[in-house]
């Protein structure tokens, strides 16, 4: 199906857009200066200790959606260096889904999405906060494949 096809119903203005990173998908659980990163199936990961330190001294209690990536020099995702254990590991958050001894999982996306920017510190290296678009999807996702990245 040509992408001009694709135009209109993409760009709804109520959608939101990211940039998906080519790492390992998990949730962080943060609670009492400990964090576990938990697989899609439920598994803890056991070989981002040094990743796990790090976010449990920069997040207060919570539950996070996100995606464990090696960002290399030039700021795109490694995943064969993530696989080969390299460091830095970050942990790229998109999502909170408990917070401050709230279950958010009910509340819309966006105003998640406003949460998990607040306690996101800015100058955390371990931490990112994952940013959206407002509509515009075809051109993120064009200019994500001149980009060769994952995907959106």
């Amino acid at each position: 199906m040509p992408l001009a096809r694709l135009h209109a119903p993409f760009d709804h203005p109520d959608w939101l857009f990211e940039l998906k990173y080519d790492g390992f998908r998990a949730l962080a659980y943060v609670d009492n200066g400990n964090v576990q990163l938990i697989s899609r199936k439920g598994n803890v990961y056991k070989s981002f200790a040094k990743l796990c330190t790090a976010l449990a001294q920069t997040l207060s209690p919570a539950v996070l959606d996100g995606e464990i990536v090696h960002l290399g020099s030039d700021g795109r995702p490694q995943f064969y260096d993530l696989l080969r254990g390299r460091s830095p590991q970050q942990f790229v958050a998109f999502d909170v889904l408990w917070h401050d001894g709230r279950d958010l999982r009910n509340h819309p996306l966006i105003e998640r999405k406003k949460i998990l920017r607040r306690i996101v510190p800015k100058e955390t290296p371990s931490l990112l906060y994952s940013d959206y678009i407002e509509a515009h999807g075809v051109a993120m996702f064009r200019r994500v494949c001149e980009m060769d990245l994952e995907g959106i």
